[in-house]
Order: structure tokens, then C-alpha cells, then sequence
């Protein structure tokens, strides 16, 4: 069973502050990792940094935006600074912009494309040269890279390209050690779609429409999330893992 911890790898996890991103970094801890925490929100992301240290790990905190010119340059010098090495690499930052196709602005499709898709492809490129075989890629895509929703049609492009990264990804890394893989949640209870969550009926309809009967909690994206990046799955390469409560086998 030891394959399944992560003592004396460093992790960066992007979209630390809060959600999935918050739940795997303490996962992560748990297992032994330690920590580059990226996110936007520096009061979050403090609040990310205390629950890793409580865990028992190290952790080095850099509010940034992952969009902004030289970030991901800023993120893995961070991590080479404070631990001397990168090992595992998760993209669980994301942003979700629901609105009809017919209103959907040229201004949302990039802000998601550039959040989504652009920031993990570039923050992988850097982190490249300094990972070596046995190191894991994680990105986290959605249900929405899977089946479509209405009103979704910018996010479930992004979160559909998210998927083909990761298999792109995979037949070009593999090859060096380097394995990538997808994790795709269902409707998991984040801020993220908390607006959603408070309209009426919602979370009922969700639930209805989910043979689990419920929403996902965060901690059960971050288990699988640790899962594959952890050498207990080193023979898992390119996959798309869905974590949905059985929504998508409907």
C-alpha cells in the first residue's frame, strides 16, 4: 500500500483557494506531498496553506493569476525554490460561465478558453524540463467534456479540448515516464456552481438525475485525483476517469 502515498514528491495544485483544488491539496498532504499552492484569492489560498501545514506538510503559497504573462514561469520556480524538485502537477483551476449560446460573448468563450485550456497547456509546457520519468499530469476536465448541457456551450468546448489534452498529452509523455491523466467530476458541491445550487429545485433535479441520488463532495474528486497521481497507478496513461456519481452511465 505504500505505493499510494507521495512522501518526498512536491505537487503544484492550481485553483488551491477553494473546491477541488482545496480539498486535493490537503489530500495531497495527507499522503505526504508537499505543496506549491496556486490560486487567485490570496485570503483563500492563506486559509489552503494552514490546512496543508496542519496535515503535516509543507507548503509554499503564490496568489497569481494564471493567465497573466510569466505566471506559470512564477509557479514552477516557486516550486524548484522551496522543495528542489517537481514531481506531480495538477490543473483543477477552472471557471464556469453559464449563459445561452445566443447571448454567449466573445469576451466569456476566452476568458474560459484562456482559464480552462491555455493556462494548463502553458503551465505543463514550463513544468516539462524539470519532470522527470516516474512524474504525473493531472487535469481536471467535467462531465461537461463528456455530455452536453445547455446553456454550457463555451464551457463544454473547453472542458471537451481539456479531454483531448490530456490523450495528446499522454502519447507525446508517456514515452519519457511522464504519465497524464484526466480526472472528469459530475455535479460536485464548489463554489464554483453555488449559484446554481441556490435556485430552487436544483439540487433535487440534480440529485434525481444522478443514480447516486446526490452532488459530489470535493474530497471525492481529491481521492481519485491523489489516486492517479500517485505510483499505485503507474500503469494508468491517458485515461479520462469519471468521478459522477454514475450521471454520464444514464
Amino acid at each position: 500500500m505504500t505505493a499510494f502515498r507521495l512522501d518526498g514528491k512536491t505537487a503544484i495544485v492550481t485553483g488551491a483557494s477553494s473546491g477541488i483544488g482545496f480539498a486535493t491539496a490537503v489530500a495531497m498532504a495527507e499522503a505526504g506531498a508537499q505543496l506549491v499552492l496556486s490560486g487567485r484569492n490570496a485570503e483563500r489560498l492563506a486559509r489552503c496553506e494552514e490546512a496543508v501545514r496542519a496535515a503535516g506538510a509543507e507548503a509554499r503559497a503564490l496568489a497569481v493569476d494564471l493567465t497573466a504573462d510569466g505566471a506559470p514561469e512564477r509557479i514552477v520556480s516557486e516550486a524548484l525554490d522551496a522543495f528542489g524538485s517537481l514531481e506531480i502537477l495538477v490543473h483543477s483551476a477552472g471557471i464556469f460561465e453559464p449563459m445561452p449560446f445566443a447571448e454567449t460573448t466573445t469576451e466569456s468563450l476566452d476568458r474560459q478558453w484562456r482559464v480552462n485550456v491555455r493556462a494548463p497547456f502553458l503551465l505543463t509546457q514550463e513544468a516539462l524540463p524539470h519532470l522527470r520519468p516516474g512524474s504525473s499530469v493531472v487535469l481536471v476536465s467535467s462531465i461537461a467534456g463528456h455530455v452536453a448541457f445547455p446553456d454550457s456551450s463555451a464551457y463544454c468546448a473547453t472542458k471537451g479540448a481539456v479531454e483531448l489534452l490530456g490523450r495528446a498529452l499522454c502519447v507525446e509523455l508517456s514515452p519519457l515516464g511522464i504519465r497524464v491523466n484526466v480526472i472528469a467530476p459530475g455535479n460536485i458541491r464548489t463554489p464554483m456552481n453555488e449559484g446554481l445550487r441556490a435556485l430552487p429545485g436544483y439540487e433535487e433535479k440534480m440529485g434525481a438525475l444522478t443514480p447516486a441520488g446526490r452532488h459530489g463532495e470535493p474530497e471525492e474528486i481529491a481521492a481519485a485525483i491523489v489516486f492517479v497521481a500517485s505510483d499505485a497507478a503507474s500503469f494508468v496513461h491517458g485515461a479520462s476517469w469519471l468521478v459522477d456519481g454514475g450521471w454520464t452511465a444514464r
